[in-house]
């Protein structure tokens, strides 16, 4: 016969969209593995997502609701067994904290986690989103700090961002850092705080782009009465003392003088892994002309074994004087 997915939300066939979404609400909350420690509570929380994952999506609900869940997942020559079959390949606890919009509930519910008030009416759970309670308003949810009893709602604190500056160099290859923050922790008493040292190592890979981050999650200050913020490194380009960068590509500019502007010349390019490459030019060079040399840029961040290119920029110096017998010379060889 298969799994019932509605018997398992605890609903009826026909449900609507609203009744399945308070369904899986009130019962992924029950048999949430931080507050339900009975055995089995692991195995039905995740009998509950694969059922809410099936029926919140039309095409899924339709195929469920023809064939059952053998013809669902490719088992039945009803539902066309051709067709690809459903396997849930889904992680139950990110799609509770999605449900929830990215927060824990239980961060109301029972702000010390596992266990909680073990008074707390789970076939109310919706009454902390002021859909329960007397005359339509929240409970007040009782969270045990030092043996005291507040009504407190733990509020996650906003990210703290850091600059984390690369130089071209450190982009082109990858490197490692070490970034030491002090910190507020609970001490054991779940009152006071302590201040302590932590080293976070970021990995910054080939070719990341400035803008990149990196998240350390709940690694900020704590108190009892929040949740430590995420700490966020944000790469930064160091100014370099030759190159520009341009995404994957790197810009040099190329100085050359108006007599090799013109009469052609050799230009010895410097690049970021210490060779150096030789650009020969027998054009006439104008200012702001670029000569692209493909592929000696920076690592592709998405594909690290292909690579930008190095443009070279030529910069024109113009003579600040020019002698009388030489402008009388230019004036005989040069084009009108």
């Amino acid at each position: 016969m298969g799994k019932d997915y509605y018997k398992v939300l605890g609903i009826q066939k026909g449900a609507s969209e609203d009744e399945i979404k308070k369904a899986y609400r009130k019962q992924a909350l029950r048999y949430h593995p931080d507050k339900n420690k009975s055995p089995g509570a692991e195995d039905k929380f995740k009998e509950i997502a694969e059922a809410y994952d099936v029926l919140s999506d039309a095409k899924k609900k339709d195929v469920y609701d023809r064939y059952g869940e053998e013809g669902l997942k490719g088992h039945s020559g009803g539902c066309g067994g051709n067709g690809p079959s459903y396997t849930f390949h889904g992680d139950p606890h990110a799609m509770f904290a999605e449900f929830f919009g990215g927060r824990s509930p239980f961060d109301q519910f029972f702000a010390h986690g596992a266990g909680g008030d073990d008074d707390m009416d789970v076939d109310d759970p919706f009454a902390a989103f002021g859909m329960g309670g007397m005359g339509g308003f929240p409970r007040p949810f009782k969270t045990r700090i030092g043996g005291a009893h507040a009504a407190r709602e733990k509020r996650k604190d906003p990210p703290v961002i850091h600059e984390l500056k690369v130089s071209l160099e450190e982009v082109f290859s990858g490197c490692t850092k070490k970034m030491k923050i002090s910190r507020k922790r609970l001490n054991p008493d779940g009152c006071t705080v302590r201040t302590e040292d932590k080293i976070l190592t970021v990995n910054i890979k080939p070719g990341w782009k400035e803008g990149t981050k990196i998240t350390f999650p709940k690694e900020g200050d704590e108190t009892p009465a929040n949740i430590p913020a995420d700490i966020v490194f944000v790469v930064k380009d160091k100014a370099h003392a030759v190159f520009r960068r341009d995404g994957s590509d790197i810009v040099y500019p190329a100085k050359i003088s108006l007599r090799d502007a013109l009469c052609g010349c050799s230009i010895s390019a410097p690049t970021l892994d210490g060779r150096t490459i030789t650009v020969t030019s027998r054009d006439v060079i104008k200012p702001g002309m670029k000569k692209r040399l493909v592929g000696e840029g920076l690592p592709l961040s998405k594909y690290p074994d292909k690579r930008g290119d190095m443009v070279l920029e030529f910069v024109v110096k113009f003579p600040d004087k020019v002698a009388q017998n030489t402008r009388d010379a230019l004036l005989q060889i040069l084009p009108p």
